[in-house]
């Protein structure tokens, strides 16, 4: 997938390339191929970034991805959006680990534990 300038697309825009990249990692974790994740976790990021720099922070726009079919976008949606909605965030990740649907559960769960002991606080 071709990086596109991030500056210059839309909130919309940047919420359906969250999307996309997201459901691409969760195909390449469930092939295991690691590089090819770490890529496509790398224009995550820098989506999220992007989102994050827009004027009144405009992460809350991941917020609709909780409804995706797909649990790795909505496990994702989730996490980048902690520092804006936490409780919704919250309460997205832990259903994610009660529904023992791996490897997603385990990263859910694992996630949960940082934020209760205060390794991982959002930003």
């Amino acid at each position: 997938m071709k990086q596109p300038d991030l500056e210059s697309l839309t909130v919309t825009d940047l919420v359906e390339r969250f999307a996309a990249l997201a459901v691409e990692d969760d195909k390449a974790e469930q092939k295991d191929e690691i590089a090819k994740r770490n890529r496509i976790r790398s224009q995550i990021f820098a989506v999220n970034r992007e989102l994050k720099s827009r004027p009144g922070d405009q992460r809350r726009a991941l917020l609709p991805l909780y409804v995706h079919p797909n649990m790795g976008v909505r496990l994702l949606a989730a996490k980048c959006t902690l520092a804006v909605a936490p409780g919704e965030a919250r309460r997205m990740i832990e259903s994610i680990a009660a529904s023992n649907w791996f490897p997603h559960a385990g990263d859910a769960g694992m996630c949960l534990y940082m934020l209760d002991e205060g390794i991982f606080v959002p930003r």
